[in-house]
């Protein structure tokens, strides 16, 4: 590191561990972190257009580990259009599903080709 004039900061070095958090994940084998599957756990329903677009924004960050995501997201998608934020059936079913899925997915991984 001294030849290329790299520097560490020993508080962020860890050496001989198991698993390192980054970003929300515990790298060993990539997981969510337990204190974001807890917030997910307990999110209610929201109530407002700016509460909604915050869970999707938190779901939309992990949509790639969740088959289907879009399928699953549209009725809480369709909301965010203008004048359109009701409650149906469909869409509280759609909240709970998507917490379901990003709660109970214990690893995440993309496939290797």
């Amino acid at each position: 590191m001294r030849v290329n004039s790299l520097f560490s900061k020993r508080s962020k070095c860890y050496f001989g561990v198991s698993e390192v958090e980054y970003l929300g994940h515990f790298i060993s084998k990539v997981s969510t972190d337990p204190a974001k599957v807890l917030a997910v756990e307990q999110w209610p329903l929201p109530k407002t257009l700016k509460q909604l677009r915050g869970f999707l924004g938190l779901a939309g960050y992990y949509r790639r580990f969740v088959k289907g995501y879009g399928g699953i997201a549209k009725p809480l998608t369709n909301m965010l259009k203008k004048d359109n934020f009701i409650w149906s059936n469909a869409a509280k079913l759609a909240f709970q599903q998507l917490k379901k899925m990003l709660t109970e997915t214990t690893v995440l991984a993309l496939p290797d080709f």
